[in-house]
């Protein structure tokens, strides 16, 4: 397994040895709501050639799932293998890259969800990219425990993340007395990421029922 000074390109923030190759240290909600879970290259090429292979990899696992080979995915980013290897020294480090990726991203949306004006659409707005970083994390996830445990500190700090992201726009919600205040952060998401495991091969479906449920979260007098 590579020690951390073998990787040049982007990496996990703060991570040890073993048994991740980018393993970030746990972090808690109000640290997870400041800082980045991803340190990107500084260099403006290598940065484009970064984003190029993240954009590829989440494109190509959510065709191919497991069996995605990292030459196909240095092909659809339009760069040579060795740049790949350069930003992520094997596998497991770019499905945690993709991994942390997404999650950031969910965690952005929450960010900018504060920012629309009415409390129970921004909280529907959010719900709905969670929604759709489970479908990501589905794939992702599933790889990632080929090498790491379910209770490892990168699920962990993934987690924190997340809650801290939706926390405010829960709470927000239930303020302005839109949604039953008896709803913690933790039920909301629990319960989305069980509908979300619902197999079906209709998505529309899964929507559907989210929105069901939101509807028996909302406060009625």
């Amino acid at each position: 397994m590579e020690a951390a000074s073998e990787i040049t390109g982007g990496c996990l923030r703060k991570y040890t040895e073993v048994p991740s190759t980018c393993q970030p240290t746990l972090m808690t909600t109000t640290d997870a709501e400041h800082r980045s879970l991803l340190v990107r290259p500084r260099r403006a090429d290598a940065l484009r050639n970064y984003e190029k292979v993240l954009t590829a990899a989440r494109e190509a696992f959510a065709e191919g799932g497991e069996s995605t080979a990292l030459e196909e995915i240095a092909r659809r980013a339009g760069v040579g293998i060795g740049t790949l290897y350069r930003n992520f020294p094997n596998r497991q480090a770019l499905v945690e890259a993709l991994y942390l990726d997404e999650v950031e991203e969910v965690a952005r949306a929450g960010a900018d969800y504060l920012e629309v004006e009415d409390p129970w659409e921004a909280l529907n707005g959010w719900v709905e990219r969670f929604i759709g970083y489970m479908a990501t994390k589905r794939v992702l996830a599933s790889e990632l425990l080929n090498y790491l445990e379910p209770d490892a500190a990168l699920f962990q700090t993934c987690r924190a993340s997340l809650y801290a992201a939706g926390e405010p726009l829960l709470t927000r919600a239930q303020e302005a007395g839109v949604v039953r205040s008896d709803i913690a952060i933790a039920d909301l998401i629990q319960m989305l990421i069980g509908m979300a495991k619902i197999p079906t091969a209709d998505p529309t479906q899964v929507e559907r029922l989210v929105g069901i449920a939101l509807d028996g979260l909302r406060y009625r007098s």
